[in-house]
């Protein structure tokens, strides 16, 4: 099994890169000469990488989540994961190289720098902890697309405004669908952060008996599933539109990441495995 996780380690980086250049043809051509074979390597794509990360954990005898480049290989997953879903859910092919390619930069530094791991902390052997982490690292990973769309839809109404009519105005969706993309994607982040909190709330009392509900990640996960809760339904029931929903997830993802760092590197935290 060790020669079958080393070759899809090296394997990996050049499915994505494929993936990707089928993505970055039809957005450049402004074709559907690889409409459904797209989405369809980027499933393949997705099902390799499931399986090395599912062979990894067997191998080991722990999720892939005891050291930085570990966590990039599942981070490049989730992104494509949760571009895939979103694809699913809206049937909107067009933006893919925008996401993709944040897979390609993470799994490129995964490969290059992972190491073997037998000997680690017992709490990280933990499946539930595994599904804990990937679930939140998948939701983290929608809240970074939602901001890519808003990016995206920040650039196309400058272009409008200055009535610069393009490469970017020709093949970007309109603004009203990459608002959508953004506020979908922010719903299924949201989503999966939910299922990460609440399978945190069943585990930590049994893996840390000593745990304060105090703990800086605890709270910043909290504040962020929080932000994100409000902003969606602000924009359900408060009928938020256009820049307020695309500055939402912008905002967002930046006191997303912020929460991060400083919970992360300048507070203690029982987080902190390794």
């Amino acid at each position: 099994m060790k020669a079958i996780i080393d070759s899809l380690n090296l394997l990996l980086p050049v499915f994505y890169l494929i993936t990707f250049g089928f993505y970055f043809y039809d957005f450049m051509k402004a074709g559907k000469k690889f409409v459904n074979s797209k989405r369809l390597f980027l499933f393949l794509t997705l099902l390799i990488h499931f399986c090395y990360l599912l062979f990894r954990t067997i191998y080991f005898d722990h999720p892939p989540i005891t050291n930085v480049f570990e966590i990039f290989t599942v981070l490049a997953f989730a992104v494509g994961f949760s571009y895939y879903i979103l694809e699913l859910v809206t049937d909107i092919r067009g933006t893919g190289p925008f996401i993709i390619i944040i897979s390609i930069f993470f799994q490129l530094i995964s490969t290059s720098f992972i190491t073997d791991v037998f000997q680690v902390k017992e709490v990280l052997r933990n499946h539930l902890l595994g599904v804990h982490v990937f679930s939140a690292l998948t939701g983290y990973s929608a809240f970074a697309i939602s901001c890519v769309y808003g990016f995206l839809y920040l650039i196309l109404y400058k272009q409008i405004k200055l009535n610069k009519f393009g490469l970017i105005f020709d093949r970007l969706p309109s603004l009203e669908v990459l608002e959508r993309l953004s506020f979908i994607s922010a719903i299924i982040g949201f989503f999966l952060l939910s299922i990460a909190i609440f399978i945190g709330i069943i585990w930590l009392p049994k893996a840390f008996p000593k745990f304060s509900y105090m703990d800086p990640k605890l709270i910043g996960t909290f504040l962020v599933w929080l932000l994100y809760g409000l902003g969606i339904l602000s924009k359900v029931v408060g009928k938020w539109q256009g820049k307020k929903v695309v500055i939402f997830s912008i905002l967002g993802f930046v006191i997303a990441i912020l929460s991060t760092i400083m919970s992360n590197f300048l507070a203690q935290s029982f987080h902190s495995f390794y």
